[in-house]
Formats: structure tokens, sequence, C-alpha cells
């Protein structure tokens, strides 16, 4: 536990100034800023449908999911993924890494924690922001209908399905970036999947669940689908999540054995 501790630390130093962690925190502030900025600009638009309190809610914070589990997010993870690990591709210190006397698989795992954190912080950043931002709306606007309904309950589980439907995507393209330094084979692998994930996803393929690109998009296809029930009874580990989280741990292990075979000569 301490070698995990000490490498996640490691991690949190190393990566601190670079664009994947400051873009966990820029991107829920400026798509939230700015969803929120035309909500406020075209408020007297959007007054004119009469909303209540729980559908204006399932229309603000569904510009945002939109968004984030069609395209940015599989982006996202994509650039994050190759950035955690090419800090040590760029400098060549995996062989350093690795002579430290802590457990190897303690620096993997705390390498891979890391990617999953920027995950998850970004996402409760989007959380949030949608909410707190959603009161100052109505704070803005007192004729909106933010405070007849509360979302805090559909939004943790909205955003949490979107954070296990994206762990096959991390899983997936930390080992490609495991396997290779340079930035445009992990990175142009996996937009190549991301838009047949999305297609697939898109078109109704019976098993496009089965391709980790598809998740989060039929994630929130299959939460739309179901928008007239009750929302605080949405399910989170639905098919796609559980194949989603199936592939994360499966990967997790064959990354471990790819690095260990690629470092240990």
């Amino acid at each position: 536990m301490r070698s995990f501790y000490i490498s996640f630390v490691s991690e949190f130093y190393k990566s601190r100034k670079t664009l994947a962690f400051w873009a966990a925190i820029v991107l829920p502030l400026i798509i939230c800023g700015l969803i929120a900025f035309g909500y406020y600009s075209n408020s007297d638009r959007v007054l004119k449908y009469n909303y209540p309190g729980m559908m204006l809610w399932f229309q603000y914070s569904s510009a945002a999911l939109g968004v984030m589990g069609m395209l940015i997010l599989p982006f996202y993870v994509m650039f994050m993924a190759f950035s955690v690990n090419n800090i040590e591709h760029k400098n060549d210190t995996w062989k350093t890494l690795f002579s430290q006397p802590l457990n190897k698989f303690s620096i993997y795992a705390a390498k891979y924690a890391y990617a999953v954190a920027l995950l998850f912080i970004c996402l409760v950043l989007f959380a949030l922001l949608t909410y707190t931002s959603g009161y100052l709306l109505q704070a803005m606007v007192p004729k909106y209908t933010f405070n007849d309904y509360n979302p805090a309950v559909i939004l943790s589980r909205l955003y949490g399905k979107l954070f296990f439907a994206s762990l096959g995507i991390l899983s997936l393209q930390f080992i490609f970036s495991l396997i290779w330094s340079d930035f445009l084979k992990p990175m142009g692998i996996g937009f190549v999947f991301t838009i047949m994930g999305i297609i697939t996803a898109n078109v109704g393929w019976k098993h496009a669940y089965l391709i980790p690109y598809s998740d989060p998009a039929l994630a929130l296809k299959l939460t739309k689908a179901s928008k007239n029930a009750n929302p605080e009874d949405l399910p989170i580990f639905t098919q796609e999540v559980w194949v989603s989280i199936a592939y994360g741990i499966a990967l997790f292990i064959a990354g471990y054995f790819i690095l260990a075979k690629r470092n240990i000569k």
C-alpha cells in the first residue's frame, strides 16, 4: 500500500502541469459555462416552452451530457491515457521507474488509478457545475423553474453511469499508450474506434455493447429512452456498463503483463 501511495503521489507531481490534468478541470468549466450562458442569453426563448422543473433540468443537463458522452469524453480519455504514459516515453524513464525499491505492480496500478482519478474528477466537476449553474440561472432568471425539482440524485446516477461506461475505453487506450510512444498510433486507432462506436450505437446494432467505444453513447441512449419513467429509478449497472467494467478489469491485468514484459529483460 505504501508503494502504491508513493507512486500515486509521484504521478500527480509529474503531471500536474500537463494539459491532460488541467483539461479535467477546464473542460467542465468551459462547457458548463457556455451552456449556462446560452440559457441566460436566450432565456426568453426557453421560457416560451413553459418547461416544468424536471423537464427543464433534463433539457439543461442533456446539453452537457450529449456533448460529453458522444464526442468529447472519448477523445479526452484517449488524450489523457496517452499523456499519463507519455511522461515516461518522452523522458525514457520506464527503466528508471521500475528500478525503484517499490513494488512493480503498485507502480503500474498507481499510474492506472491516476488516470481513472482524472476521469472521475472531470465527470464529478461536470455534475457539480451543472447542478450549481442551474440554481445560479434560477437566481438570475426568476421565471425559470429549476427550483421546482432537485436533480442531485439523477445527476449523480447519470454521471456515475457515464464514468463506469468509459472504463473500457480508458483501459484500452491505456494499453495502446503503453505499447506505442508516438501520438498518432493510439490517437488514430482510438479515433477510428470512436467513430465506429458512435455509428454502431446510433444504428441500434444489437451487439454494439461489445465495443467499448459504444458504451458511453449506449448508456446515454438508454437514458433518453427511459426519460418518461421516474428518473431517480434510473439503473446504473446496465448491460453496456457491466461490459465496460469487465473490459476495464481484463485490460488492466493485461496491461501489467505487457509493461512487465517490455521492461524486465
